[in-house]
């Protein structure tokens, strides 16, 4: 999945907007009820004698900001990449704020929203554990790859008919209401085409304008900031849309680290796809070269060492691993694309494929699996198989078990199952240091991790045969499961190893308003850091 548009400066050292103390721009000068004359501004290019009365604000680019402390003004001007301080002869020495509430209602519901929404203090281990009763008694262990069996943490069978998912209505599933511009999708998510009927999940693709400009619509849920997990293994058992034959539609199951909000652009802006703990050149816009990345660099970075990062000295970001990605081949059989994204990237976004296994080679027909052909561009980096599964898996007709499991960490892994055989393996060594690009380890998940499902209809994945293709058609999934270790539980969107709820409340407009698509449209700024300067 593609969450971001291409950025288009770079900078080795990133000043900040976001400094403690509260900064004002020029629409706030109302807030102040003062009197200063004010002298000279030196050493930038904005000098000028300025003499004010009963107005502390200065007529400069609207995009400066200023701080009142005791009584100087210092201010940023982001062009300049600089601070500067103007002292300030108080004609009146009192200094008031004034009680004027400068938000917008439209701020306020916001805040309010991510207050009432928020997983602050979520316990890692809930009691009881989320799991469904109808779950069979005989599934609720997984024989993991490390020898040991882990036990069924999560489950959601769907048996209960008619349930629905708009906001507030479930405790894990939230259906999603807005258009997935990133990967320009041509259907809108609608939380009409997400239900449960005859013991499935549905989610249905159709050929009807809900919004404007766009002539289908479909449907998508996700547990974000409800449900989210670091490590373990999570299985689906599916059915395809269609008679499986088609090509153009884009089933998927796949999961995001839960600082990245899907759908939501200001997110994932400078998140996605990073999976990155270290202070180098690989945090930088472009990595330094726009030959090889267009990403804006990793906004909440480890060379962040306070300031508005979640847990400064500690990389973030919002990693992607998809349990799979499904399409048909024009005129072939149906394909699974199972991968994981990472940033930054290594040079030509070739990994050491010594460090990834192919488990199920098979003859290229049903149930084979092979390396998938796409390994990357300047907006992610793809480590993929690809699997092929039989057409009559779709419709509802027949189903099938998908999954991976994982380890986070440096030294971590993912493994990918078909069928519960196992298909394609990633060690971390795969992504480690690369002297070429520059960079150091990416690691394989360390964040909490939410899952989504839904069914795209876009030609960023694959051609569209308009003259087949079938409306209404449905991706079915009979259950969701998730496995963990007995002695690794780790079920919060708020763990405090990788915390994201305060910094979600923090940050509404990015969070809650979906149409903010990019994180310099939030008003927020970003904390300042430098990579020639460690935390640690």
């Amino acid at each position: 999945m593609n969450h971001q548009k291409s950025p288009n400066k770079s900078e080795n050292s990133v000043p900040s907007s976001n400094n403690v103390g509260a900064f004002y721009s020029i629409e706030d000068h109302s807030q102040f009820s003062t009197s200063y004359s004010l002298n000279q501004i030196k050493g930038s290019s904005h000098s000028r004698n300025i003499s004010r009365e009963h107005d502390i604000v200065l007529s400069q680019d609207d995009r400066t900001q200023y701080k009142i402390e005791n009584e100087d003004i210092e201010f940023y001007a982001p062009e300049e990449k600089e601070k500067f301080r103007i002292t300030c002869i108080p004609i009146i020495t009192t200094l008031k704020k004034s009680t004027k509430d400068t938000l917008s209602s439209l701020d306020r519901q916001l805040i309010d929203l991510a207050k009432s929404t928020s997983s602050l203090n979520q316990p890692l281990v809930p009691n009881p554990l989320p799991i469904d009763p109808d779950t069979p008694q005989n599934q609720r262990t997984f024989p993991a790859s490390d020898g040991t069996n882990w036990s069924l943490v999560f489950s959601d069978e769907f048996n209960k008919d008619g349930r629905t998912f708009e906001p507030g209505k479930d405790s894990v599933w939230e259906a999603q209401d807005f258009h997935y511009w990133a990967t320009q999708d041509l259907e809108y998510y609608s939380p009409k085409q997400a239900l449960t009927r005859n013991g499935n999940l549905e989610l249905i693709l159709d050929r009807f304008v809900t919004k404007e400009g766009l002539n289908y619509t479909s449907g998508m849920v996700n547990s974000w900031n409800k449900f989210c997990f670091q490590g373990g293994y999570l299985e689906v058992r599916a059915s395809l849309p269609g008679t499986g034959k088609e090509t153009g539609y884009w089933p998927a199951v796949w999961t995001l680290g839960n600082l990245g909000r899907a759908g939501f652009g200001a997110t994932t802006d400078g998140l996605w796809p990073y999976t990155y703990n270290t202070c180098d050149s690989g945090v930088l816009v472009n990595q330094t070269n726009k030959y090889l990345s267009r990403l804006p660099g990793q906004r909440l970075n480890a060379c962040v060492c306070s300031g508005d990062h979640p847990s400064p000295g500690i990389g973030r970001g919002a990693p992607e691993i998809d349990i799979f990605e499904g399409f048909v081949q024009w005129g072939g059989l149906p394909h699974l694309s199972m991968s994981a994204q990472v940033a930054p990237f290594d040079h030509q976004y070739e990994v050491k494929n010594n460090y990834t296994t192919v488990l199920n080679i098979g003859s290229g027909d049903i149930g084979s699996t092979s390396r998938n052909s796409y390994i990357g561009g300047f907006l992610q980096q793809s480590v993929s198989a690809v699997h092929i599964i039989d057409p009559a898996i779709s419709g509802g007709r027949k189903f099938q078990t998908y999954g991976f499991e994982y380890l986070p960490g440096p030294d971590g892994y993912v493994i990918w199952y078909a069928d519960r055989q196992k298909v394609f393996r990633l060690d971390a060594q795969a992504v480690g240091p690369n002297a070429w690009s520059k960079i150091g380890q990416r690691v394989i998940s360390e964040e909490p991790m939410y899952i989504i499902m839904n069914l795209g209809f876009s030609s960023s994945f694959g051609p569209i045969d308009y003259e087949k293709i079938i409306f209404p058609a449905s991706l079915y999934v009979d259950y969701v499961r998730l496995y963990q270790h007995p002695d690794r539980i780790q079920l919060s969107c708020d763990p405090s190893n990788r915390p994201t709820a305060q910094y979600i409340m923090d940050h509404p407009r990015a969070y809650y308003n979906p149409n903010i698509t990019s994180w310099s449209d939030t008003g927020y700024g970003i904390p300042s850091y430098d990579i020639n300067k460690s935390c640690k």
